[in-house]
């Protein structure tokens, strides 16, 4: 993108997508289902009618893609939870990890039942070490070398799913949504990283907003591995 075009967006309206993960005390969900589900639940938003042509969500997403492109996660556990539930929106589930997207709000005009909600305190593990991709999964490949906690993850997991989805065709696209939007959020290792970053595949770039420096690389989409002609 270009300063011109970063400037361009600078002066629109700041829109923020809302996404709030459930984190129950006694049962968190692990690291990498909570990532994963996020990343899902940014794609679901983005392919529901809602979101298109007259759809009642559609201007929101509209203004929020004209500007920056910003997603903020916070958590919810309890009635909190509930009242999160309560207002427009998709739940996405996981294996565990449960997250609803929200249709995009102003940077300043959160709603009160998310706006008393907190970022911190999303810091998951995984109990064990995620295992390799499903064989045709879109792999979302997290920088090796940036310490981020799972809500920020999250929030740049939802970055790169969004970058394959502008990337793809839309045959792809149908195919992808119709087959559940498989995808693996895994850190890459240094040297598949560096290959990465030269690969000509989407790159997320941060803002640098929170937590880490401002055009640092987080995320980089390898597109799923689609049969989007029917055979």
């Amino acid at each position: 993108m270009s300063s011109n075009e970063t400037d361009v967006r600078d002066e629109k309206p700041q829109f923020v997508l809302p996404l709030v993960v459930r984190i129950e005390k006694a049962e968190p969900p692990a690291r990498t289902d909570a990532l994963e589900t996020a990343a899902r639940a940014v794609l679901t938003i983005l392919a529901d009618e809602r979101a298109h042509g007259d759809g009642e969500w559609a201007q929101a997403m509209t203004d929020w893609q004209d500007a920056r492109i910003r997603k903020v996660v916070r958590r919810a556990r309890g009635s909190e939870w509930r009242r999160a539930e309560a207002l427009p929106g998709i739940t996405v589930t996981g294996e565990a990890a449960e997250v609803r997207v929200f249709p995009p709000v102003p940077l300043d005009g959160w709603p009160k039942e998310l706006a008393k909600l907190q970022v911190s305190g999303t810091d998951l593990e995984d109990p064990a070490a995620p295992g390799a991709p499903r064989p045709g999964a879109a792999v979302l490949w997290l920088n090796p070398d940036l310490d981020m906690s799972a809500g920020k993850a999250m929030a740049q997991a939802g970055h790169g799913a969004q970058l394959a989805w502008w990337e793809m065709a839309e045959a792809d696209r149908k195919a992808w949504r119709e087959a559940g939007f498989p995808l693996a959020v895994r850190t890459a290792d240094p040297a598949r990283w560096a290959e990465l970053t030269t690969s000509g595949l989407p790159v997320v770039r941060d803002a640098g907003f929170t937590e880490i420096a401002p055009g640092s690389c987080t995320v980089v989409s390898e597109f799923p591995v689609l049969l989007s002609n029917g055979d």
